[in-house]
């Protein structure tokens, strides 16, 4: 057989197996995940992670109201730590595990803006809150006025200046002519609550929804001068937050959460304002 004879005899039997060999590397391929051009970019979510929301003590029955609701909804379980905002920020900048911070007021925020804890554009006002007087119940020392509570012996407790509420206090004193001399200055507003209801102040400076949360444990003393000092409340995923795709997840449905038709709801029937 000549050479030209048996080249193409053979033919047929290489094209065979090219044609085997290609089979088998695309059954190859195929077996592989395709790739995001073959499935337009798309990437699955992130699961939902635990995390821990940072928030204003003034805020515990709230959030101790949603929080549960929120797990139920969203699979993924949520603490919370109660404190001043000015310990919370300072804490969150210390670099505190914090995924979400909920401040009492915007000044805390914007300290954990500066520390690094907090995106700047990521912070979104979502409640108000002014601030009353309480008294234990019955009122033993007959307290009816803002200046009352500067008065010779009385015993009133307020928030330190470095909290929110102490320092919406102190704008209130100047605007009252007034100064108060305290016999302490607490860390946070719940801790101002509980020196009045366990008897051991004769007055106390807390939110209005504070005092609302202790009725019938305490006597409130209007406050007219109080109503043009708004606290605003802002709330924002904190940097730690953001870092992990889960904890972002969950971080950014909880703040969607708060803000959204329920805790709105909640928060207006814990006495809080619109922002």
């Amino acid at each position: 057989m000549s050479l030209t004879s048996r080249r193409a005899a053979l033919a047929p039997v290489r094209a065979v197996a090219l044609g085997f060999a290609c089979a088998v590397v695309l059954a190859g391929c195929g077996a592989q995940a395709p790739s995001p051009a073959a499935t337009g970019g798309a990437t699955q979510a992130a699961a939902p992670a635990d995390i821990t929301v940072f928030a204003a003590a003034s805020l515990t029955e709230v959030f101790d109201t949603l929080g549960p609701e929120f797990e139920k909804a969203h699979g993924a379980r949520v603490s919370f730590s109660y404190a001043g905002s000015s310990d919370l920020a300072a804490q969150l900048g210390q670099g505190a595990p914090g995924a979400v911070f909920a401040s009492a007021d915007e000044k805390q925020m914007r300290t954990a803006v500066e520390n690094g804890s907090v995106a700047g554009e990521g912070a979104r006002v979502f409640a108000t809150n002014t601030l009353t007087a309480v008294t234990p119940s019955g009122n033993p020392a007959g307290l009816t006025s803002l200046a009352a509570l500067a008065g010779p012996g009385v015993k009133t407790v307020v928030c330190a200046p470095q909290v929110p509420c102490g320092a919406t206090t102190r704008k209130l004193e100047q605007a009252a002519g007034i100064d108060i001399e305290p016999v302490s200055e607490e860390q946070s507003v719940t801790d101002v609550l509980g020196k009045v209801t366990s008897g051991q102040a004769d007055a106390g400076i807390v939110y209005v929804t504070d005092a609302k949360r202790a009725k019938g444990r305490v006597e409130i003393v209007d406050i007219p001068e109080a109503t043009a000092l708004v606290n605003r409340y802002p709330i924002a995923v904190t940097e730690f937050g953001a870092a992990e795709p889960g904890r972002r997840a969950t971080a950014e449905a909880f703040v969607a959460y708060v803000l959204g038709e329920r805790g709105r709801a909640v928060l207006q029937d814990a006495g809080f304002g619109r922002p």
